[in-house]
């Protein structure tokens, strides 16, 4: 694991075509935005259990194997205890 440390109005770049920027930190609260392409699944940290046991309930059959499931390829992006505002 890679741990930076960053000021507001910086940025991390993750691979070619994800931008993380520390909008707003105040106290224990740190605001992001994350600029990704739209068929990079991100979720909050909370919610990666109730999200793989909803794709493991509605795959669910013969005709949906791992290699069908986004959460199982490798696709999510999980940030532990981190809030999310909208822009906007």
């Amino acid at each position: 694991m890679l741990v930076l440390s960053r000021k507001a109005g910086e940025r991390i770049h993750v691979g070619d075509n994800i931008v993380l920027e520390i909008r707003r930190i105040s106290g224990n609260r740190v605001t992001l935005a994350l600029d990704a392409p739209r068929n990079i699944r991100i979720l909050r940290g909370e919610l990666e259990r109730s999200a793989r046991e909803f794709q493991g309930a509605s795959t669910a059959g013969p005709d949906h194997g791992v290699d069908d499931d986004p959460l199982a390829t490798g696709s999510v992006v999980v940030f532990n205890g981190l809030s999310a505002t909208r822009a906007g």
